[in-house]
């Protein structure tokens, strides 16, 4: 095994992050932002690339945010503008336009949480559409212990997933879930027994890298817009996709391929 922080690989279709500073439980430093920045960049220019997979090393996902790695003088503390715009452009080197890019990005993105996910490690995974647990995995949000609150996509992103109550019982009351609450309440998808579940997320994402592609990016870009749409304009989003991919050459082909099955078995 490389002791390179970050370990970025393939497989058909595929593309997989593997975060590797075991020793720091895999604190997040600029070195893996810029590296995972170039995945998803080539990620999104590649269209033989169909899932990506974050993963990790170790007995924690990440612990968050390296607190020693903090090059340059850092916001202006008595400026709260400031601080705004550096905490959009330049914390950790852009940790939050790169979680926006690949919130944005009509591919699917797939967390799969080994072990502790913490802070910044829970923000990144939140910016995610799959969150995979192991059994043994929990996650929690403790910047209040310094005075903060999870500011790059935290507390808008958890509430979104799994709404005010359980936003305010992790990031005010600073409290830990366990993989099977995380389930319960919207914020893990699938929890898996700790010897299965490799084999379980590379499965998932062996299923979701041979879905229609056209149809799976207008899912995601549909879904993400009713989520924050009335439900009128909702229905308006859902007809606007569909209608998209009524005249794309993926519908057809799959349109047909479904009559001539149905045509053998009647």
């Amino acid at each position: 095994m490389t002791d390179a922080p970050l370990i970025v690989s393939e497989e058909p279709g595929i593309i997989i992050c593997t975060l590797n500073r075991p020793a720091k439980l895999n604190a997040i430093n600029q070195q893996m932002i810029r590296g995972i920045r170039e995945a998803v960049q080539t990620y999104a220019q590649r269209p033989d690339l169909r899932v990506f997979l974050l993963r990790a090393t170790g007995r924690y996902f990440s612990a968050g945010a390296d607190q020693l790695d903090r090059s340059g003088t850092g916001p202006d503390p008595k400026s709260t503008s400031a601080i705004r715009e550096w905490y959009r452009t330049e914390m950790m080197s852009g940790m939050q336009p790169l979680y926006d890019q690949m919130e944005a990005i009509e591919k699917p993105f797939v967390a799969a949480h080994q072990a502790t996910c913490m802070g910044g490690g829970l923000e990144m995974s939140l910016s995610c559409d799959f969150r995979l647990a192991a059994k043994s995995a929990s996650y929690a949000l403790p910047e209040n212990k310094l005075g903060a609150i999870p500011a790059s996509g935290g507390v808008s992103r958890l509430t979104r997933l799994v709404g005010p109550h359980w936003s305010k019982w992790m990031i005010m009351g600073g409290q830990a879930v366990d993989a099977d609450l995380a389930r319960t309440i919207g914020l893990a998808h699938a929890v898996y027994a700790d010897d299965e579940f490799e084999a379980k997320v590379m499965e998932f994402c062996r299923h979701l890298a041979v879905q229609p592609v056209e149809t799976i990016g207008m899912a995601k870009l549909t879904i993400n817009l009713c989520a924050d749409a009335d439900p009128g304009a909702s229905r308006m989003v859902e007809r606007l996709g569909q209608s998209i991919l009524h005249i794309g050459e993926e519908s057809a082909v799959l349109h047909e391929a479904m009559r001539r099955k149905l045509s053998k078995t009647g």
